[in-house]
């Protein structure tokens, strides 16, 4: 196979240990994509096990994702210091004793300091995934690699949901941290293997940035908690006291991002290097990377409330009708990727975008009896344009930035693809609350509810076209870039 045969001058590891480092980290990565997906679909299960509300119970999903996005930019800048191999396995040891953790609870606030600590470990992990490819596979290869990640996410979110609904009716919810237990050894033995050190800074002299670590986390947090304010609003409209907090939140992050950047021009090693973002290439595919996922966080939360709300298709069904969409991704995803090896990565995903923002214009416009087949078709379309976009653009991304801040870049590349996803489950949030009609019957809760969700599509369509404008000002740069 092309990925593991050596070519003279080639960078990066050879064959066999590319091999087994692929699996290492693809491991992982299965792993956090499968917990993650699982989880959301046990929360009613554990809520009623563990005899606590649902509202409660959704801090299991929300405190592993508080805790990964308060800790990506720590962990990125940890591994110049570090060095991958010891900060992956490191974290990877810990999102696996804390899997054990998580099957051993007995309580909701031990399950969620559990879900915490998994968080933590998977944020190390995933934080340094993509600087881990770049630092193992020689750059003509980058492209491939990162396509077929994107093909190992995509089958991963379509198993997820029916391995889940299996082990839920078969067995119990601790399985679903349980099974992360084997496979999170194999991939610690074969990481240590295998993952180069790529400690890149040599020298100690400067400390590391802890105000700046400090800061970061409560930039991160305070977004994720101001987004979760308004995405669990209750059905009865926006409150004061729900405005009031995300108000606080999101004047704490403002704060808090103004003294980051403050606290990263002066400091002797800053926790991320602003030059980084001197490349108008890096970023401004890292801000298409955070505008598409926005479109993409709001159309999975929304169409579950059409599927089942609206259309009246049961929870299994509704997974079911996901399903074509990761299959369009597993179909485009690894083409896109050898694509991009060649030819210009910023074109490839642009094009891409454009085909992700008609199929998201057909699902706007479905009609209000949508047939199975009629959906999948739509949604398989937007699977096809995804995939075409994330791996070129993620390519892009890492290859305008240094190898030795190929740690930041995956960082930041992690960011923009978590906090896209939440401030589009926060605008989702908003938009439902806005419709929300307590002294309406039910058919017309349900005819609300289905204009919500079809303004939510609506408003994915202009985040995409959005999305659209910036990678277009960047293929302008790049011809520019050309003629000097």
């Amino acid at each position: 196979m092309e990925l593991f045969s050596d070519q003279p001058g080639d960078d990066g590891l050879p064959g066999r240990q590319r091999c087994l480092a692929m699996i290492a980290v693809m491991t992982c990565t299965a792993m956090a994509v499968f917990d993650g997906s699982m989880v959301n679909v046990a929360l009613p299960q554990i809520a009623r096990e563990l005899n606590v509300s649902t509202g409660d119970a959704v801090w299991v999903a929300n405190g592993y994702l508080l805790a990964a996005a308060m800790t990506l930019a720590i962990f990125a800048a940890l591994a110049k210091r570090m060095g991958f191999r010891t900060l992956f396995t490191l974290g990877l040891c810990v999102f696996t004793l804390a899997s054990l953790g998580c099957a051993m609870s007995t309580s909701l606030d031990m399950l969620v300091v559990m879900r915490i600590l998994q968080g933590v470990g998977g944020a190390a992990t995933l934080s340094i995934s993509p600087a881990i490819h770049r630092s193992v596979f020689p750059t003509r290869l980058l492209g491939r690699i990162l396509g077929l990640n994107a093909l190992l996410i995509a089958v991963s979110t379509a198993i997820a949901p029916i391995l889940g609904g299996t082990l839920l009716s078969t067995l119990s919810w601790q399985w679903l941290f349980a099974i992360n237990i084997p496979f999170g050894a194999v991939a610690l033995a074969l990481s240590w293997r295998t993952i180069p050190t790529q400690r890149v800074q040599e020298s100690q002299s400067a400390p590391f940035d802890f105000a700046g670590g400090v800061l970061s986390a409560v930039l991160l947090g305070s977004l994720i908690m101001a987004a979760n304010a308004f995405s669990h609003t209750d059905h009865g409209g926006l409150s004061r006291e729900t405005l009031t907090t995300a108000a606080a939140y999101g004047l704490t992050a403002v704060i808090a991002g103004m003294a980051f950047v403050w606290r990263q021009r002066r400091a002797a090693e800053p926790l991320l290097p602003l030059q980084i973002f001197a490349s108008s290439r890096f970023s401004l595919a890292a801000l298409t990377s955070m505008t598409s996922f926005v479109s993409q966080g709001m159309t999975f939360v929304a169409l579950p409330f059409l599927f089942q709300s609206v259309y009246g298709y049961s929870a299994f069904v509704s997974a079911l009708l996901f399903t074509p969409w990761p299959i369009g991704i597993m179909l485009a995803a690894p083409r896109a990727g050898r694509l991009a090896d060649k030819f210009s990565p910023a074109v490839i995903s642009t094009a891409g975008l454009c085909l992700f923002a008609v199929g998201l214009f057909l699902l706007a416009q479905l009609p209000e009896h949508a047939q199975p087949w009629d959906i999948g078709l739509r949604s398989l379309v937007c699977g096809l344009g995804f995939g075409c976009f994330q791996s070129p653009n993620n390519r892009e991304m890492l290859a305008n930035a240094s190898r030795e801040n190929s740690g930041y870049a995956s960082g930041v590349l992690a960011i923009m693809r978590t906090f896209g996803q939440c401030l589009g489950a926060a605008f989702v949030g908003v938009v439902l609350s806005a419709y929300a009609q307590p002294s309406l019957d039910a058919a017309g809760r349900m005819m609300e509810e289905g204009q919500a969700v079809r303004l939510c599509l609506w408003i994915s369509v202009v985040a995409t076209l959005l999305a659209i404008i910036i990678s277009v000002s960047r293929l302008r740069r790049i011809r520019g870039e050309a003629h000097v």
